[in-house]
């Protein structure tokens, strides 16, 4: 599977995501359940669709789906999922995500496709934070406690790396000083991670998870 992973919307690589589309096709579902832990508003539906838009942009031929609408009904995600080889997972609150991924059965249905590389997996901010091993150490920048769905916090990330990813770091952007305090906690705790400075993105193969 290969990863594009963005500090922040779709990043400086954009010539890697056209080659995706010359290469494989542009079709792409974007999931946008890191906004979960937002009232449904005007607001919330504009951002989404800028993220819609962003892609649009490129040649992409995008589809939003929501993980809510197959919360244990995981057959008839996978069903649905059939039709992509590309999912965009977009920025908002890291804990719902996980949450979203987990009751909806993504996370397994990624298992089935990890180790192929004709599909992708891009995201940015909480799309990105989401795939560590354990996420400690985010709950200095994300709140782990909004619960949109009723379960227990989730702290096992996806499991595809051994650190955490800190976005939006000496950045623009409205989060830049709780990134630094993150930073400082992990110092502290000996937590690893990574920092990405907005427009910045890493893009590499991976065939499975990290060792637990």
């Amino acid at each position: 599977m290969k990863l594009y992973l963005s500090s922040y919307k779709i990043g400086n690589r954009i010539d890697e995501l056209k080659k995706w589309i010359n290469e494989h096709g542009n079709r792409i579902c974007l999931i946008p359940n890191s906004r979960d832990i937002y009232p449904d508003s005007q607001r919330k539906s504009n951002g989404i669709q800028a993220d819609e838009k962003e892609l649009t942009d490129l040649g992409f031929d995008v589809t939003i789906i929501s993980l809510k609408d197959y919360f244990n009904d995981k057959e008839k995600l996978l069903n649905r999922l059939k039709e992509f080889n590309a999912f965009y997972v977009i920025g908002g609150n890291t804990f719902a995500l996980r949450q979203a991924m987990y009751l909806s059965g993504f996370d397994e249905y990624l298992k089935t496709i990890e180790n192929n590389p004709n599909y992708l997996y891009a995201g940015y901010s909480a799309g990105i934070c989401v795939l560590a091993k354990d996420m400690h150490g985010l709950e200095m920048c994300d709140e782990p406690n909004i619960n949109p769905y009723g379960i227990d916090t989730m702290w096992n990330g996806l499991g595809y790396f051994d650190y955490i990813f800190l976005p939006h770091y000496k950045s623009n952007h409205k989060e830049t000083e709780l990134i630094d305090g993150c930073v400082e906690y992990c110092d502290k705790h000996n937590i690893k991670y990574k920092t990405l400075r907005d427009g910045d993105v890493i893009i590499q193969q991976i065939e499975k998870q990290v060792e637990r």
